[in-house]
């Protein structure tokens, strides 16, 4: 049955959501509720109206929260004191996390705070990362007050209990200023070496000796210095007993500054100072490329960043924010809506409607009852309401859940990558020509023999592969990243390329958390009927209730009189005249009915049964052929926490050979990925929520799948967007395409090897040739890496 829309809805100024009436208005400008009128006034009273011009309607993804005391925990001295940065007489620095930044009108309004607090002296803006860094005159304004004037504008900082116990990651200074040394003495190399390239060494032998001097000094920082990084690798390797990539790059800038001091301490030659400052400069380069792309996101977060900073205790009969490590067994805590429960209590006060999906899968709000016991980490969905708190959060189930040795050591055995395979085999074969080489001229010429063994090891540097690993996998990552797929580091392309069965979790992964299916089976509905009920269904926050509401797009001001809610079962009211009733069959005819793939909503009218709603989960509209796609080259299983209605439409949609399991806890979805790996699967699970966060952690590789990719997810390998989950088939062939890519550049790099050691071994590698080789092969497979992936990328529309 289709709904009646008799008029084009209005929509607001400042968000663009519809407008349920036309009464809010500014200026002859409609708005969607009191806040965003409020917001309008506020930036037209300081002209900064231009935040409108930027963008339509820009303030779409903001949410005002009418709560005037939510901050009022920034005014203990022990949280602001651990929140804020700096601080003295005349001014505080902060920064706050605003998940709601998304345009360029956000940018311009934040960076202008200080036109509507006098106390702001300024703010800055990282967009990337979200956050507005901000300092205010403590004279003038509170920490409280800044925090609330954001969130009067719209901007709600997102405070958590993990900002309170953990200091914000520091950026890598010390590999840009390694970096920064290793380029200009690089350069300045270069540049000095240019007669000794021209052969025109014997024209000014006192000039000669003064640049010589200079490339030693110059060279000096590089190697004590820059390549610090490599040689505390490979140390860290061979202590483990593993011969990684670093140790043969650290080797051969050892045995080129070490041959390069000899040359030029005996007056024999210039030495390699321009090679080993040029290995150590791009390498460096590589790595600072890879590190730059992902440290945006966080990828270990625990159970610290899903709790609120604070919650309201009621103490003698007042409201007092208090910090969540000072909450005590005994407690009374005010739970508003759409709160989260930070620790298991009893139910003293209201009715609930706890949201689990996080927690355990489960996609239906639990009705709970006076004197029922709720568990920490479910959201609160319905009205306040007030528990009494049984145990610690460092003790209660989410928390619990969480420190689960399983979920916190690291299960997986990591990967190792073909790479540092590679350079296993490189390295012996090096050193087995070198080898070879000092036997021969050992027994021909023995003064060749120290340099022909330091030819071989300083030309055969692996940097060429070192190289091309480095450069595709930091330019892959930045075109995923490009693409809001966020990868934790190199390994996990790798690690996707190689994975051959996917894991799906159901609920928010290949559901929606912001839909739901809405289908109405029964007795035709005149339009004053869909009304009625819509204005009955409106009057409850329940989220079967909500769905109904919207089902019809038919707007209500229907008065209704003689609203009742009974929890758990459904809610009645009288609307035109007419009784209307909504709930489980057992409240509308007073008898159970066979349960349908979804949650069932009676309607009654006047106590005669009219018909039912079933509010089925939201499949992602991208599944039937995302599943289509991935299912051609991998093993495709579903692991869910909810109930197993909608099994035969996973079934028929995945094929027989795809394994669904239902109601499934952590520990099992833990296990089940143990079983598929002791079977020589290589896993990749697909989940979005703390129940799937063992899982995440055990399988090959983990995505975590979130509406937002800053908000809190599970610890993962991987953040992918929900909106890019149809592209993920794309996502996998970039990765599988990496390390072809990486195997080519390896080629081209052994192919100058062997040019390079052919020289070698013969004793008659100049100088000249070394910085010949060496910059061209680098060039060339930095062309090679950036062309190749910059043409698939472009090719599949990435």
């Amino acid at each position: 049955m289709e709904a009646t829309i008799t008029e084009t809805p209005t929509v607001c100024y400042h968000c663009g959501e519809h407008c349920a009436s036309d009464k809010i208005v500014a200026d002859n400008k409609h708005f969607c509720c009191e806040g965003c009128r409020m917001v309008f006034r506020l930036l037209n009273q300081n002209g900064l109206c231009e935040y409108y011009d930027l963008n339509q309607s820009p303030g779409a993804n903001q949410r005002l929260q009418a709560r005037h005391d939510k901050f009022a925990f920034l005014e203990d001295a022990t949280i602001r004191q651990k929140l804020i940065s700096f601080e003295d007489d005349k001014q505080t620095h902060i920064t706050f996390y605003l998940p709601q930044i998304h345009c360029s009108s956000c940018l311009y309004l934040l960076e202008n705070l200080h036109k509507l607090d006098d106390g702001v002296i300024s703010s800055r803006v990282n967009f990337t990362r979200r956050e507005v860094s901000i300092v205010f005159d403590p004279r003038i304004t509170t920490l409280r007050q800044t925090a609330e004037l954001l969130n009067n504008i719209g901007y709600e900082p997102y405070i958590s209990l993990h900002d309170l116990q953990h200091q914000p990651p520091q950026i890598k200074k010390r590999m840009i200023y390694q970096l920064g040394v290793a380029g200009f003495s690089f350069a300045n190399i270069m540049l000095l070496s240019f007669p000794e390239y021209l052969g025109l060494e014997d024209a000014e032998k006192g000039l000669q000796q003064v640049f010589r001097t200079l490339n030693v000094i110059l060279a000096l920082p590089v190697f004590f210095f820059s390549a610090q990084p490599f040689f505390a690798a490979a140390w860290s390797g061979i202590k483990h007993r593993f011969l990684n990539i670093d140790a043969p790059i650290a080797l051969a800038v050892l045995v080129t500054f070490v041959r390069s001091m000899y040359e030029v301490i005996t007056g024999t030659g210039a030495g390699y100072f321009d090679s080993m400052s040029g290995i150590v400069f791009f390498m460096l380069l590589g790595r600072v490329l890879q590190d730059k792309t992902y440290q945006q996101l966080s990828f270990e977060r625990d159970y610290t960043s899903y709790f609120p900073i604070a919650i309201t205790v009621i103490k003698d009969g007042k409201q007092v924010p208090t910090s969540l490590p000072d909450i005590k067994p005994g407690d009374t805590l005010l739970i508003h809506s759409q709160e989260l429960i930070p620790a298991d209590g009893i139910l003293t006060k209201g009715k609930a409607a706890v949201d689990y999906s996080f927690v355990t899968g489960e996609s239906v709000p639990v009705q709970k009852e006076m004197g029922e016991l709720l568990y920490a980490g479910g959201k609160q969905t319905t009205e306040a309401i007030e528990i009494l708190v049984i145990k610690e959060v460092a003790q209660g189930y989410l928390t619990k859940l969480w420190l689960r040795d399983e979920f916190k050591s690291s299960p997986k055995d990591k990967t190792v990558s073909f790479v540092h395979l590679l350079s296993r085999w490189f390295t012996v074969i090096v050193f087995t020509i070198a080898g070879i080489a000092a036997l021969y001229w050992g027994f021909t010429d023995s003064s060749k023999v120290w340099n022909v063994v330091t030819a071989v090891l300083i030309v055969a540097c692996p940097c060429a592969l070192l190289l091309s690993n480095s450069f595709t996998n930091g330019n892959v990552l930045r075109i995923l990243g490009r693409n809001r797929f966020y990868l934790r580091g190199a390994q996990a392309i790798e690690d996707i390329a190689n994975a051959n069965s996917i894991v799906f979790d159901k609920t928010g992964t290949l559901t929606s958390t912001r839909e739901q299916d809405v289908v109405y089976e029964g007795r035709s509905l005149p339009l004053a009927l869909q009304q009625a009920v819509t204005a009955l269904a409106t009057q409850s926050n329940h989220p079967l209730s909500k769905a109904i509401a919207q089902y019809f797009n038919a707007t209500s001001s229907l008065r209704v009189e003689g609203f009742r809610e009974v929890a758990g079962r459904g809610v009645e009211g009288y609307v035109n005249a007419q009784m209307i009733t909504l709930g489980s069959s057992q409240h509308v005819i007073g008898i159970p009915v066979k349960a349908h793939a979804g949650s069932s909503v009676l309607l009654a009218v006047d106590g005669e049964f009219y018909g039912s709603f079933i509010v089925k989960n939201h499949y992602r509209n991208c599944v039937p052929q995302l599943i289509q796609e991935l299912g051609k080259h991998h093993r495709l299983s579903v692991l869910s926490g909810d109930n197993s209605a909608e099994r035969p439409y996973l079934q028929h949609l995945m094929g027989d050979e795809a394994l669904l399991l239902f109601r499934q806890q952590p520990e099992d979805k833990l296990n089940f990925i143990r079983q598929q790996q002791l079977k020589g699967q290589k896993v990749m699970m697909i989940g979005d929520g703390l129940n799937d966060a063992g899982a995440l952690r055990q399988a090959n590789v983990g995505i975590a799948i979130t509406e937002d990719t800053n908000n809190f997810t599970p610890a993962s390998d991987a953040i992918l967007e929900a909106a890019q989950l149809p592209r993920l088939p794309l996502f996998i062939r970039l990765c599988i395409a990496n390390k072809h890519i990486v195997l080519a550049s390896f080629v081209l790099s052994i192919l100058y090897n062997i040019i390079g050691i052919w020289f070698a071994v013969q004793g008659v590698l100049a100088p000249v040739i070394a910085a010949i080789l060496m910059p061209a092969s680098s060039l060339s497979i930095v062309l090679l890496t950036f062309g190749c992936t910059n043409l698939l990328a472009k090719r599949w529309k990435l």
